[in-house]
């Protein structure tokens, strides 16, 4: 988280992870049609695991917390800028959707950064996913949805190498709690967005993330978030992990459905595990690859079932 995890975060099935992407209902577009929105999602996807690697180089300039804090003070300035959203007009009850998915996006930020301060870049992301993936199996409510829960675990035990015991087990925590942030988000962002017009809700919930997650990353590394090399690097990570992929995603689902993106947002381990390798040098043995496309493989099959039955957005409970 991914998205905004993305988290970025940073970055799953069910629904769209952004906030205010607006899914077209239609059909599935042509081949040739399909490439660019196609080729914007993975780009998407690309810029925010690239971009959560540079946020762990940047870590022990400015700490987790202290990079989350940058991250989200860029985005929320970037998209206030942008978005320039409406204040007035608004009722309590959406005040209140847009400060719990504020909080939520806090949490799951800064639950994946503690998390890949400790266990590699692609564990981390793999163990996030399941969050959105038992989502998935429980709007769905499908006996199939049991074997991908079933494939998914599997994946995981081989991740953690039959009990993560090499694994960092506070990292582990922190994943799989970012994973449960990541549920929450993929909720109050159908909510968010549906309350607010385009992208208002999603920079006014980056904004009470942002006001949250200073004071923590002040205290934790102080004057080191002021040093212009450490403002640079976290005004990039802003960047890469919100911004670019926020817009790229929204451009793209102007012309692809929401669950096609789904499928594609799936490929999110795979391509942390890659980003992890090149600018990490986090290397993964077979049976930690195997894992990761276990779960890659449960995600798209989860997807694919809710599809088949009609249904891609979560239920507004």
């Amino acid at each position: 988280m991914n998205n905004p995890s993305a988290v970025p975060s940073p970055a799953a099935p069910v629904v769209v992870p952004a906030t205010d992407h607006v899914p077209t209902a239609g059909g599935s577009p042509g081949r040739r049609g399909a490439l660019g929105p196609v080729g914007l999602v993975l780009a998407g996807g690309i810029s925010v695991q690239f971009g959560g690697a540079l946020a762990v180089t940047l870590m022990p300039r400015a700490g987790a917390l202290g990079v989350v804090s940058l991250r989200l003070v860029v985005a929320a300035i970037v998209l206030l800028v942008v978005c320039r959203p409406r204040l007035r007009g608004h009722s309590r009850a959406d005040w209140g959707t847009v400060v719990v998915f504020g909080i939520t996006m806090a949490a799951m930020n800064g639950l994946f950064y503690q998390s890949v301060a400790r266990i590699p870049l692609g564990t981390a992301v793999t163990l996030e996913v399941l969050g959105p993936l038992a989502l998935s199996v429980i709007v769905s409510r499908r006996a199939l949805n049991l074997v991908w829960a079933g494939l998914a675990l599997g994946g995981v035990f081989l991740l953690g190498g039959g009990g993560f015991y090499g694994l960092d087990p506070v990292g582990v925590a922190f994943a799989l709690s970012a994973g449960a942030m990541w549920a929450a988000y993929i909720v109050f962002s159908a909510r968010t967005g549906r309350r607010f017009p385009q992208a208002d809700g999603l920079a006014l919930a980056m904004v009470v993330a942002a006001v949250l997650f200073v004071p923590l990353g002040i205290a934790e590394s102080g004057t080191k978030l002021l040093a212009p090399t450490t403002l640079a690097l976290g005004a990039a990570v802003a960047v890469l992990s919100s911004v670019l992929p926020y817009t790229l995603e929204l451009l793209a689902l102007r012309r692809l459905p929401a669950p096609t993106f789904a499928i594609l947002m799936s490929l999110e381990p795979a391509v942390a595990a890659t980003a992890g390798f090149l600018v990490l040098h986090q290397s993964l043995s077979v049976l930690e690859s195997l894992a990761i496309a276990l779960v890659i493989a449960a995600s798209m099959g989860a997807v694919r079932t809710q599809v088949g039955r009609g249904k891609a957005l979560p239920p507004d409970a």
